[in-house]
């Protein structure tokens, strides 16, 4: 094993530095990992642009981790081996003790980190986790398209199947990016009748093609009087966190329909309580998942053929990447790959 390793730590807000670092031995119930790939994800923004060196030591980020094992702490369960294909997710592996955990709802779990901000995650070549927080990867996925699958593909996969939509329901996926060209695969392949809505008509094409059967552009049309011409939508997933945006939707909801927050913002949502109570509207929240969330996320991807569709860049280059991908200019997944450039 390399004595080594190369990362790209946060030196300052906004800033990505790449540094070698000693490579570290894996703790108690943890494995050290060698990165083989790791998605760059919206929610890095807030770890690489909130960092402060000041209160702890300079973070690596990324949370869509793809490796292998290269070593394995004290007490770390026999389920995994060296050489052993795994991923890590946002949620770095739940504590076991907690009242959440104790209930069995582990990504709810209060003591668990979050990878690429309370520890470091997979802008690395080497990379600590809690045996608690890995996910088994199937061998027919690239590391480079499984790696976005354990977050936004988790993320839009778990959230479906909370929306209380069955076979046939009209379900509405608000924004077409990162998270939404992923939950228009799903939607379509378990069944439902699948409706995208974004700004704009550059994206018609895309949305259809990965799965949406109608796509509305709510620059010009009014999509909730759309949706209610249609009967109104069963579910409204939501990868947007702009508030005005996902309230304007709401009175598309059908009588029973739920709205799934998946976007996180600061803005209070307003909702109007007589929309919700007459007609037992409802709306929920939904984290990524557990790790068994995630395995069976990576399966049913394996099964109904549902794939990320990614551009590539090496790890040296994670700085160009990550700022592609804040300024909107990458379809639709950023992933780095550890191997040299050269390759």
């Amino acid at each position: 094993m390399k004595q080594t390793y190369r990362a790209m730590q946060i030196s300052r807000p906004g800033v990505l530095e790449l540094v070698e670092r000693p490579t570290p031995a894996p703790g108690i119930g943890e494995v050290l990992i060698e990165v083989e790939a790791c998605g760059i994800c919206g929610a890095d923004t807030g770890d690489i642009e909130g960092a402060d060196p000041a209160q702890q030591p300079p973070r690596v980020p990324g949370h869509e981790v793809v490796g292998r094992i290269a070593a394995l702490g004290e007490h770390t369960p026999g389920i995994w081996k060296v050489g052993q294909r795994v991923g890590v997710g946002r949620l770095g592996g739940h504590c076991n003790e907690c009242v959440q955990c104790r209930q069995g709802h582990f990504q709810l779990c209060q003591n668990q980190p979050f990878v690429g901000a309370s520890r470091d995650g997979g802008y690395a070549e080497m990379m600590l986790a809690r045996a608690t927080g890995l996910v088994s990867i199937p061998d027919q996925l690239d590391a480079e398209e499984a790696a976005p699958i354990l977050c936004a593909g988790l993320a839009t996969f778990s959230a479906l199947k909370k929306s209380g939509a069955q076979a046939g329901d009209t379900v509405v996926i608000l924004g077409i990016g990162g998270l939404g060209h992923m939950a228009l695969q799903y939607a379509r392949r378990m069944g439902f009748r699948v409706v995208a809505v974004g700004r704009g008509g550059d994206i018609v094409q895309d949305a259809l093609e990965l799965g949406a059967h109608l796509y509305i552009d709510s620059n010009v049309a009014d999509a909730a009087a759309e949706l209610r011409a249609m009967g109104g939508a069963q579910a409204i997933v939501t990868t947007v966190a702009h508030a005005t945006t996902v309230a304007a939707l709401m009175g598309g909801l059908a009588p029973g329909g739920r709205l799934v927050v998946l976007g996180a913002g600061k803005d209070p949502l307003p909702v109007s309580t007589g929309h919700l109570v007459v007609g037992e509207r409802s709306v929920q929240g939904s984290i990524t998942g557990s790790p068994y969330d995630n395995e069976k996320t990576l399966d049913f991807s394996v099964l109904a053929g549902v794939r990320p569709r990614i551009e590539i860049m090496p790890l040296e280059q994670a700085a160009e990447a990550y700022s592609r991908m804040k300024s909107g200019d990458v379809k639709f997944r950023m992933v780095l790959t550890m191997k040299p450039a050269s390759r």
